[in-house]
């Protein structure tokens, strides 16, 4: 059940929902959003009280049945979609639209810093950039470990720039946690429900990757395990699903990311470099994805491609991340979410 409170209702009001909730052997998660204060009220309802009784509690808007598995997730009972802070960047509702950009791996200082000053003055919020890399092969670059980590640190202090950074393993969230303002879950790791409940355990916003074959609804119950670990803070990334066109690295699922801010209230971004494989379709992915609504771009960038120690096709050089955003700030505009 959603148990949706007036707006404006203040603190000692939400907590004495709150304790009625618990009196009646629910499970409350209270989920504060900028306009309205809503809470997911978890249990069976065959064996506990009605929370029916609450509607008529002056601060009680609605008492609202969930019909999804994803209780936490799911928009019904919302007035307003969820928007979630990061290193003092608003993402997400009505806010304005989000770059994150950044090259697949962290190689060098020179490498990094040189990326951060390009994607920040081309207008990326986010710096993005893989410290820790799962590769298909394991002879292929796995990335800097820590050391990337201390160059991602670098880059932060240099530019300003929010940190994006994959987390592979539970022994590593800390330390990743530590540098990050917005902790990645890669579509390999996207079920791996162990690893969900230690990230969202950190207290950082969870950047979530479809996975390869995820249906929607998976997708959304795996953000449901962040939420219900107490992480409001989740956001969707669409990167492409594996389909038996072979042209592309995957094929972008525009539907989904429409579905998915339909039937959620988080923020949904798009990979595109993911999706295409290939730099030369990146741009145009993100003119539809900017154009379908999506909320932000997560881009990948390299100042040489053709040397970038993993994945340097799909990677834009630094002329290809400003032709970027020269061509999706008319769609930005248009849609009305220009910063």
């Amino acid at each position: 059940m959603i148990i949706a409170l007036r707006p404006g209702t203040e603190k000692k009001l939400v907590d004495q929902v709150i304790a009625e909730v618990t009196k009646l052997g629910y499970r409350p998660h209270p989920i504060l959003g900028e306009i309205q204060t809503v809470i997911a009220a978890i249990g069976d309802e065959r064996a506990h009280a009605s929370l029916e009784a609450l509607a008529t509690w002056p601060q009680v808007e609605a008492v609202l049945p969930v019909q999804r598995r994803y209780q936490l997730v799911a928009q019904e009972g919302r007035k307003a979609h969820t928007v979630v802070k990061a290193h003092g960047v608003t993402i997400g509702g009505t806010e304005p639209f989000r770059l994150m950009a950044g090259p697949c791996s962290v190689e060098s200082e020179e490498q990094l810093l040189t990326t951060a000053r390009a994607v920040k003055k081309a207008g990326a919020t986010f710096l993005r950039g893989g410290a820790f890399k799962p590769r298909t092969s394991p002879y292929e670059f796995q990335g800097l470990g820590e050391k990337g980590l201390e160059l991602l640190a670098l880059a932060k202090k240099e530019t300003g720039l929010g940190i994006v950074t994959e987390v592979l393993s539970e022994a590593h969230v800390d330390k990743v946690a530590a540098v990050a303002d917005i902790l990645q879950i890669g579509a390999r790791n996207s079920q791996n429900f162990s690893l969900l409940k230690a990230a969202a355990a950190s207290g950082r916003p969870i950047l979530l990757k479809r996975g390869l074959s995820m249906k929607v609804e998976e997708w959304l119950l795996a953000a449901e395990y962040v939420m219900s670990a107490g992480n409001g803070q989740v956001i969707l990334c669409e990167r492409g699903i594996r389909t038996f066109e072979t042209a592309v690295r995957n094929t972008l699922d525009l539907g989904a990311v429409a579905l998915a801010k339909r039937e959620s209230h988080l923020p949904v971004i798009v990979d595109p470099s993911q999706a295409a494989g290939r730099a030369d379709l990146v741009i145009a992915l993100s003119r539809a994805a900017v154009a379908l609504g999506a909320d932000g771009l997560l881009v990948e960038v390299h100042p040489h491609p053709a040397e970038a120690k993993s994945d340097g096709q799909q990677q834009l050089d630094l002329e290809g991340m400003q032709k970027l955003v020269e061509e999706v700030t008319p769609f930005v505009k248009a849609s009305g979410r220009a910063g």
